[in-house]
């Protein structure tokens, strides 16, 4: 298909792209990628029941990651200042619904509040308020540091890149992990999807120091040093674009 009339380029989407006009634009950057096995089943009871998890060579996999969010705006509008950028962490898992593969994330905690009421309300996005910052530039490494004002809960460290930046082949896990185009949600009480769009990830592999990481740990997922992650790469970022998230046929 390659480009589309409204310029987005397809080629490398598993499965197609909504025709209605995209809602919201934003660009993710500065990003750090953690990753742990974990237990099937520990991550199953975060999970709603509608949704499958999706292992690679039979493993299931959770993924922190400090980022920024960069001009966040809907279509057609400017960036705000003092709203559109923000740091964000989340901890997200792998997941597939009618043989589509997508994200769902068991914590969003950014540094807007504007974010976190909005979309916990519109999308049902587990949005919490923290007080988040990514600092860096790529060769040199990214900073990172986040807290709860509510709990505590947090991640603190930094990382620096091991590699030449490269994108991922099918098959392999960085494929599995990076090359997600969809997301799940649940809003009141049914699963709802959403399509976003954004070009291949051009990543390295990259070494981290984490002085702590209560983040992770809060969740449970027998992690048994949540400071080490097994898996670590970085990426400039992907400018994106996304869709509304709408309720899933036939789920709950």
């Amino acid at each position: 298909m390659g480009t589309r009339k409204d310029g987005l380029e397809v080629d490398h989407i598993p499965f197609p792209m909504p025709e209605t006009r995209w809602i919201l634009r934003q660009n993710w950057k500065k990003l750090t990628f953690l990753h742990w096995r974990v237990d099937p089943a520990l991550l199953r009871a975060h999970l709603p029941d509608d949704l499958e998890l999706d292992l690679f060579e039979g493993d299931a996999y959770v993924g922190c990651i400090p980022f920024v969010m960069e001009d966040v705006r809907p279509s057609g509008v400017p960036p705000v200042p003092g709203i559109s950028t923000f740091g964000e962490f989340n901890i997200r898992t792998y997941v597939v619904k009618n043989g589509v593969p997508g994200v769902f994330f068991l914590t969003l905690d950014a540094k807007s509040r504007v974010t976190c009421l909005y979309a916990n309300w519109r999308y049902g996005l587990t949005y919490r308020y923290a007080k988040c910052s990514v600092k860096g530039e790529f060769d040199e490494g990214y900073r990172w540091s986040s807290v709860r004002k509510k709990d505590g809960v947090g991640l603190n460290g930094s990382a620096k890149p091991t590699s030449e930046v490269r994108q991922a082949n099918p098959g392999t896990l960085e494929y599995f992990l990076f090359e997600r185009y969809s997301l799940y949600t649940v809003r009141k009480g049914r699963l709802h999807h959403g399509y976003t769009h954004h070009l291949k990830w051009w990543y390295c592999d990259a070494e981290a120091s984490i002085s702590q990481n209560s983040l992770v740990e809060s969740y449970n997922l027998g992690i048994s040093d949540p400071t080490t992650p097994e898996f670590i790469h970085m990426s400039e970022g992907v400018n994106v674009v996304t869709w509304h998230m709408l309720p899933l046929e036939g789920a709950s």
